[in-house]
């Protein structure tokens, strides 16, 4: 496109980019007046919810966090999430990746049935299968354990899903290329399929990470030690029935979400791509 063809495209009127730039700008205003409202809170010892917002605190103070830290074995808590949303994430990575790859490009009879049944598990919801779920981890002895946590959330239909639209997008001039030289499905796997579809493996890592780590129902059931609690069910337990500590209660909300954002303030760019659905540049 040339200079001359530049100047005389059509320009967004001033008034309506200005319209445009107010509506934004009042959309990131209201996404964020909840976030600052918690932070506030959380430094204001003997803050209320039930009062008049104040985005500025009064008498600000750490006590909050501290006072987190003496009621509640918090860093224990935080111990146990880690743990768990980490290893279910990597896990739910392996599993999604392989099944995955064996969907997209490893033809067999029954297929296309197969994936349309696989998919079809993510209308069942989670609810129904406490109970079975429940007695098969106190049959293995896994009831307040690690594991009895992690293992319901291994496999993953939308991982699946998300990685096998992402490696059909690969063309299959490389598996062909690779098997030429040699290569078996599992070095093409590993050595070529994974680096293309990294966007898509970041978008599922965020995921698959935010969903165990505010995973609430499933670790409240398996989970009875507090010792062994992680902190959306140590949240939980910090609102009394008659009384509510809510700058403890915010700390500790502000102390949750930390992980999240960093999580994804260093994949944001994976995740654009992938939720673009691209597999390679």
């Amino acid at each position: 496109m040339t200079d001359a063809s530049i100047a005389r495209a059509p320009r967004r009127p001033l008034v309506g980019r200005i319209a445009l730039y107010a509506v934004l700008i009042a959309g990131a205003l209201i996404m964020l007046f909840p976030f600052v409202w918690t932070v506030v809170t959380s430094i204001t010892p003997g803050a209320s919810l039930t009062t008049t917002p104040k985005l500025i605190p009064d008498n600000p103070s750490l006590s909050p966090y501290l006072n987190l830290f003496s009621n509640v074995p918090f860093a224990q808590v935080i111990v146990n999430s880690l743990i768990i949303a980490v290893i279910s994430t990597v896990l739910q990575l392996i599993t999604s990746a392989m099944a995955a790859y064996v969907f997209a490009r490893m033809p067999f009879r029954g297929r296309g049935a197969i994936f349309i049944l696989y998919l079809a598990t993510m209308m069942i919801p989670f609810q129904v299968l406490i109970v079975p779920l429940f007695a098969e981890m106190k049959t293995l002895g896994l009831i307040n354990t690690y594991a009895g946590a992690i293992l319901p959330t291994i496999a993953s239909a939308f991982g699946v899903f998300l990685l096998r639209q992402a490696m059909s997008t690969v063309p299959y001039d490389l598996d062909q290329a690779a098997t030429l030289d040699g290569a078996g499905h599992f070095r093409i796997f590993f050595q070529i399929m994974l680096p293309l579809v990294r966007p898509a493996l970041a978008t599922l890592t965020v995921f698959a990470f935010l969903g165990t780590w505010n995973s609430f129902l499933w670790p409240l059931i398996i989970l009875r030690d507090p010792l062994m609690q992680t902190l959306p069910v140590a949240l939980s337990s910090l609102q009394g029935q008659y009384a509510t500590q809510w700058d403890v209660l915010m700390a500790g909300s502000v102390i949750s979400i930390i992980p999240m954002f960093a999580l994804y303030v260093f994949a944001q760019k994976y995740i654009v791509q992938g939720v673009a659905g691209t597999g390679l540049k």
